[in-house]
């Protein structure tokens, strides 16, 4: 059975030395920016000073890292924000804080693969939509913290989806999403397995054979 997919923008976030929370892949800088060493280390003014688009493409020369409030400013998406916390560094309030004052509470969902990001953030918040983020290819764990936290969502990689264990996640409420799925036909599979929706680097391909994704994923 053919299901309505959502579209809905994935960025993942850190937090600077001088607490701004910056939409960027990786906890240092050196695949996707012209500068070196650990994103916390820096501040908003000296990150944004950075080239972190010249790795993707010339054309993206002198593109700057942007914040999470700049994001959501900018689009009016869905957008699912994962938190790439370094311990307790004080990303989930922070971010949270962010969503609140951008006023886009209602369409925002987090995510993590660290289990006690999400249970801050459950800490700090009763209402916040929360997916459970995870890399294993069996989900009985991911299923235990989803069950902690309140989550409404699994977001699992692309082959650890097992029909028998996609049902179980369904009758407990939660959507699965799948990570990260370039290929349209695998596409099909995935729905037919019963996942909800597909995070992509490559939304075109999906939009243009008729099929919504659920999620570009980030670049930088």
């Amino acid at each position: 059975m053919r299901k309505h997919w959502a579209r809905t923008w994935s960025s993942s976030t850190c937090r600077s030395r001088d607490g701004a929370v910056v939409v960027i892949h990786d906890w240092t800088l050196g695949r996707t920016t012209g500068g070196r060493g650990r994103v916390a280390a820096r501040t908003l003014a000296e990150l944004q000073k950075l080239d972190a688009g010249s790795w993707f493409a010339p054309d993206f020369r002198g593109e700057r890292i942007p914040t999470l409030r700049e994001v959501l400013d900018a689009i009016a998406l869905p957008v699912n924000v994962e938190l790439k916390a370094r311990g307790e560094d004080g990303l989930e309030a922070r971010a949270f804080e962010v969503v609140a004052e951008a006023g886009a509470q209602s369409r925002v969902v987090y995510s993590s693969f660290h289990p006690e990001s999400l249970v801050r953030l459950r800490q700090r918040s009763a209402s916040a939509a929360i997916a459970v983020l995870t890399s294993e290819r069996r989900l009985a764990r991911a299923l235990r913290l989803a069950g902690r936290v309140g989550a409404t969502a699994l977001h699992i990689r692309k082959d650890g989806v097992a029909p028998d264990e996609v049902r179980t996640a369904a009758a407990q409420g939660l959507e699965i999403r799948a990570w990260t799925v370039n290929d349209p036909a695998e596409f099909v599979r995935l729905a037919d397995a019963g996942v909800s929706g597909v995070f992509t680097d490559f939304p075109e391909r999906f939009l243009q054979s008729g099929d919504p994704c659920i999620a570009p994923r980030p670049r930088s």
